[in-house]
């Protein structure tokens, strides 16, 4: 008796130091949190797991979004053999191992092998290169999961025989959604009395930016670190979800914070340097994020600013990366250079202009045929396209020659037209027609 009491704390205990996080990965599809854009009844991603018939595919997006989540569940749903490697601590001889034993394993009872790798932007071409014919002769159905692109990171040897499926970050009801049933059926949070605010779930939801990592390693921090009050309740404030959060709690109410940030937009792309940096401050002292500002910053660079001082981006985006090494409060010195020269730049939003006519164009006309000299070289011809006029190479001609770019369906349309204020003012090249 007294060994299986010994056995029964021993287990208690190891369970309570997991983390809240994996306590509660979701086992089935209908504990899944998020990614309602591929995760819905009906869905194919749905519809593939739960025939078991998932191809191979990659999970790709910012932490905490559920990538290892749903390959976990993808494990539990499956029939077939089920492997996990991480791209950092596994080589090729790791690789051939599992690529050994799925084939036995297929060739003996005809049992499919899932292989999930965790940051598979990691692997290199070798590595990526062994895993080929054990993919496409259907031994291993190959399930990556990736913070980076991975039609940059990745080899497209890989990437060709995936699908692709974006993950996105959480929203402000997904995390507060996963919150409450944390409190709910976890384990360990469930045997406590623990009453949360609305305001502090309002709170760790915002700041976690969309991880859902981020706001469980929150909520358990502070359920494990506040007293229980005389009515026996472990009670979570706003003030207790922000130091568990490491961030201050904004001293205004909603309303107040986003009408400083429009002030503070609007003080920039008005030029009004002491403006712009009174709302800096002040969004600051009241607990904003500063790397909100500082995206803001970069993003007015490009909006505001544009061609008219490119220059502005350049600083801007090195501001950003400054923040990011310094860190409060000497990272606010970068951040207010760049303010101050945005404020004194010359204003142009042709860039945006541009780009928001070009998209509405691009999306009018989904089918429009690149013209044939603009192919690539190795592109199969017709015969019309063999006889087509060929390219004009710009460097034979002194830098620039007219020549059609734009589809047919599109020839005559422009999106970009210079404002002409700053160094906006367009192609300086001299255009000798031949």
């Amino acid at each position: 008796m007294a060994q299986y009491e010994q056995n029964s704390i021993f287990q208690e205990e190891k369970v309570n130091n997991i983390p809240l996080a994996e306590r509660m990965r979701p086992k089935v599809l209908s504990q899944f949190i998020g990614q309602k854009h591929i995760i819905y009844d009906g869905s194919l991603l749905c519809r593939a797991i739960k025939a078991d018939k998932l191809g191979s595919c990659i999970f790709w997006g910012v932490p905490g979004t559920g990538k290892t989540s749903l390959a976990n569940i993808i494990a539990n749903t499956t029939g077939s053999h089920f492997e996990k490697l991480n791209a950092v601590s596994s080589g090729v001889a790791d690789a051939k191992k599992i690529i050994e034993e799925a084939t036995k394993r297929f060739n003996a009872y005809g049992q499919k092998t899932y292989l999930l790798l965790d940051e598979c932007h990691r692997w290199n071409k070798a590595q990526s290169d062994c895993m080929l014919p054990a993919i496409e002769k259907g031994y291993i159905t190959f399930i990556g999961s990736t913070t980076e692109n991975p039609y940059v990171s990745m080899t497209r040897a890989i990437v060709s025989r995936c699908r692709v499926f974006e993950f996105l970050a959480l929203t402000k009801n997904d995390v507060i959604d996963g919150l409450k049933q944390a409190i709910k059926r976890d384990v360990v949070l469930s045997k406590l009395n623990v009453v949360i605010d609305a305001d502090a779930y309002d709170y760790i939801a915002e700041t976690a930016s969309g991880d859902m990592r981020n706001a469980y390693n929150a909520l358990e921090l502070a359920v494990l670190t506040t007293d229980v009050d005389s009515s026996g309740a472990i009670h979570i404030t706003r003030k207790i979800a922000s130091q568990s959060m490491q961030k201050k709690a904004l001293s205004v109410d909603s309303g107040t914070y986003y009408d400083m940030i429009s002030a503070f937009i609007k003080s920039m792309r008005g030029s009004d340097a002491n403006a712009a940096m009174f709302w800096f401050e002040r969004l600051i002292e009241a607990g904003t994020d500063p790397l909100l500002l500082a995206r803001r910053i970069v993003i007015h660079a490009a909006e505001d600013v544009g061609l008219a001082d490119p220059a502005a981006l350049t600083l801007a985006t090195s501001a950003l990366v400054a923040f990011q090494n310094l860190g409060l409060p000497e990272g606010r010195i970068p951040l207010s250079e760049a303010i101050l020269y945005i404020c004194n730049c010359p204003k142009s939003n042709s860039v945006v202009n541009a780009l928001g006519a070009a998209t509405q164009s691009a999306q009018n006309h989904p089918s429009a045929r690149v013209p044939s000299y603009l192919m690539d070289d190795n592109h199969p011809r017709t015969t019309e396209e063999i006889d087509a006029p060929a390219y004009k190479y710009p460097h034979n001609y002194g830098g620039w020659v007219q020549q059609q770019y734009l589809p047919d369906e599109v020839k005559d349309e422009v999106y970009f037209t210079p404002s002409g204020i700053g160094q906006d003012i367009g192609c300086r090249q001299k255009k000798t027609k031949v």
